[in-house]
Protein backbone atom coordinates (compact mmCIF):
# COMPACT_ATOMS: atom_id res chain seq x y z
CA UNK A 1 0.00 0.00 0.00
CA UNK A 2 2.68 2.23 0.04
CA UNK A 3 2.99 2.48 -2.97
CA UNK A 4 -0.70 3.60 -3.55
CA UNK A 5 0.76 6.84 -1.37
CA UNK A 6 3.51 7.80 -3.81
CA UNK A 7 0.54 7.70 -6.39
CA UNK A 8 -1.59 9.73 -4.69
CA UNK A 9 1.29 12.16 -3.57
CA UNK A 10 2.21 12.78 -7.39
CA UNK A 11 -0.81 13.11 -8.69
CA UNK A 12 -1.34 15.49 -6.33
CA UNK A 13 1.44 16.94 -7.23
CA UNK A 14 0.78 16.82 -10.75
CA UNK A 15 -2.50 18.95 -9.97
CA UNK A 16 -0.50 21.64 -7.95
CA UNK A 17 1.63 22.04 -10.77
CA UNK A 18 -1.55 22.25 -13.13
CA UNK A 19 -3.12 24.95 -10.77
CA UNK A 20 0.19 26.82 -10.50
CA UNK A 21 0.75 27.33 -14.40
CA UNK A 22 -2.56 27.67 -14.85
CA UNK A 23 -3.04 30.69 -12.62
CA UNK A 24 1.15 32.23 -13.72
CA UNK A 25 -0.97 32.03 -17.53
CA UNK A 26 -3.86 34.45 -15.91
CA UNK A 27 -1.73 36.75 -14.54
CA UNK A 28 0.60 36.95 -17.54
CA UNK A 29 -2.54 37.53 -19.88
CA UNK A 30 -4.07 40.02 -16.83
CA UNK A 31 -0.77 41.91 -16.94
CA UNK A 32 -0.33 41.71 -20.77
CA UNK A 33 -4.18 43.13 -21.03
CA UNK A 34 -3.37 46.01 -18.55
CA UNK A 35 -0.33 46.87 -20.09
CA UNK A 36 -2.56 47.48 -23.61
CA UNK A 37 -4.76 49.33 -22.03
CA UNK A 38 -2.41 51.49 -20.23
CA UNK A 39 -0.71 52.19 -23.57
CA UNK A 40 -4.45 52.80 -25.66
CA UNK A 41 -5.41 55.14 -22.88
CA UNK A 42 -1.89 56.84 -23.40
CA UNK A 43 -2.27 58.36 -25.98
CA UNK A 44 -3.92 61.44 -26.27
CA UNK A 45 -7.09 62.16 -27.55
CA UNK A 46 -7.61 63.51 -30.58
CA UNK A 47 -7.94 67.21 -30.50
CA UNK A 48 -8.45 68.35 -34.11
CA UNK A 49 -12.32 68.71 -34.46
CA UNK A 50 -13.75 67.97 -37.79
CA UNK A 51 -14.19 70.93 -40.30
CA UNK A 52 -17.81 72.08 -40.07
CA UNK A 53 -19.96 71.12 -43.08
CA UNK A 54 -20.21 73.48 -45.79
CA UNK A 55 -22.71 75.74 -45.50
CA UNK A 56 -23.67 78.31 -48.16
CA UNK A 57 -27.13 79.25 -47.36
CA UNK A 58 -26.02 82.96 -47.84
CA UNK A 59 -24.86 82.26 -51.20
CA UNK A 60 -28.13 80.65 -52.62
CA UNK A 61 -29.91 83.34 -50.60
CA UNK A 62 -28.76 85.80 -53.11
CA UNK A 63 -31.16 87.71 -55.35
CA UNK A 64 -31.75 86.77 -59.16
CA UNK A 65 -32.63 83.16 -60.85
CA UNK A 66 -31.92 80.37 -59.22
CA UNK A 67 -32.00 76.49 -61.24
CA UNK A 68 -35.12 75.62 -59.82
CA UNK A 69 -37.05 78.81 -61.65
CA UNK A 70 -35.49 77.54 -65.12
CA UNK A 71 -38.26 77.85 -67.34
CA UNK A 72 -39.46 74.79 -69.12
CA UNK A 73 -40.26 76.50 -72.88
CA UNK A 74 -38.86 74.22 -75.46
CA UNK A 75 -37.00 77.37 -76.68
CA UNK A 76 -35.62 78.07 -73.34
CA UNK A 77 -34.03 74.52 -72.31
CA UNK A 78 -32.83 74.33 -76.21
CA UNK A 79 -30.76 77.45 -75.39
CA UNK A 80 -29.74 76.40 -72.17
CA UNK A 81 -28.58 72.91 -73.66
CA UNK A 82 -26.64 74.60 -76.77
CA UNK A 83 -24.62 77.24 -74.16
CA UNK A 84 -23.89 73.72 -71.87
CA UNK A 85 -22.62 72.14 -74.99
CA UNK A 86 -20.51 75.13 -75.91
CA UNK A 87 -19.19 75.98 -72.11
CA UNK A 88 -18.35 71.90 -71.84
CA UNK A 89 -16.19 71.51 -75.33
CA UNK A 90 -14.11 74.40 -73.89
CA UNK A 91 -11.40 72.20 -72.39
CA UNK A 92 -9.47 75.27 -71.40
CA UNK A 93 -12.05 75.73 -68.62
CA UNK A 94 -11.94 74.20 -64.98
CA UNK A 95 -14.48 71.83 -63.72
CA UNK A 96 -16.17 74.72 -61.65
CA UNK A 97 -16.51 76.76 -64.82
CA UNK A 98 -17.67 73.66 -66.75
CA UNK A 99 -20.19 72.55 -63.66
CA UNK A 100 -21.88 76.65 -63.44
CA UNK A 101 -25.53 77.23 -63.61
CA UNK A 102 -26.75 78.10 -66.72
CA UNK A 103 -30.76 79.47 -66.16
CA UNK A 104 -32.81 81.00 -68.51
CA UNK A 105 -36.39 82.34 -68.56
CA UNK A 106 -37.77 84.02 -71.58
CA UNK A 107 -34.72 84.10 -73.21
CA UNK A 108 -32.64 85.74 -71.13
CA UNK A 109 -29.51 84.11 -69.31
CA UNK A 110 -28.36 83.88 -66.17
CA UNK A 111 -25.14 82.36 -65.34
CA UNK A 112 -24.29 81.10 -61.40
CA UNK A 113 -21.84 79.53 -59.31
CA UNK A 114 -17.67 79.43 -58.42
CA UNK A 115 -15.26 79.77 -61.33
CA UNK A 116 -11.22 79.44 -60.69
CA UNK A 117 -10.80 83.25 -62.52
CA UNK A 118 -11.74 85.94 -63.55
CA UNK A 119 -10.72 84.85 -67.60
CA UNK A 120 -12.63 82.14 -66.69
CA UNK A 121 -15.73 84.26 -66.23
CA UNK A 122 -15.55 86.36 -69.19
CA UNK A 123 -15.11 83.36 -70.95
CA UNK A 124 -18.06 81.48 -70.15
CA UNK A 125 -20.14 84.91 -70.19
CA UNK A 126 -18.53 85.75 -73.40
CA UNK A 127 -19.71 82.05 -75.11
CA UNK A 128 -22.98 82.58 -73.64
CA UNK A 129 -23.57 85.53 -75.32
CA UNK A 130 -22.52 84.62 -78.72
CA UNK A 131 -25.20 81.87 -78.13
CA UNK A 132 -27.82 83.99 -76.78
CA UNK A 133 -27.13 87.20 -78.22
CA UNK A 134 -25.86 90.44 -76.59
CA UNK A 135 -27.64 91.70 -73.41
CA UNK A 136 -29.39 89.01 -72.37
CA UNK A 137 -27.11 87.45 -70.80
CA UNK A 138 -26.69 87.94 -66.66
CA UNK A 139 -23.16 87.01 -65.66
CA UNK A 140 -23.03 86.34 -61.80
CA UNK A 141 -20.54 83.90 -61.59
CA UNK A 142 -18.15 83.90 -58.84
CA UNK A 143 -14.65 84.09 -58.32
CA UNK A 144 -13.13 81.51 -55.74
CA UNK A 145 -10.79 82.79 -53.57
CA UNK A 146 -7.42 81.24 -54.00
CA UNK A 147 -5.83 79.58 -51.16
Amino acid sequence: MAGCGTIDMRIDEARSLQFKTRMTKLIIAALFAGVVGVGAQARPPQTTPPPPPPDNTKVNKDPGLTADQQSQSKADLDLVAKIRQAILADKTLSTNAHNCKVITRDGAVTLRGPVNSAKEKSTVGGIATKIAGAGKVTNVLTVKATK
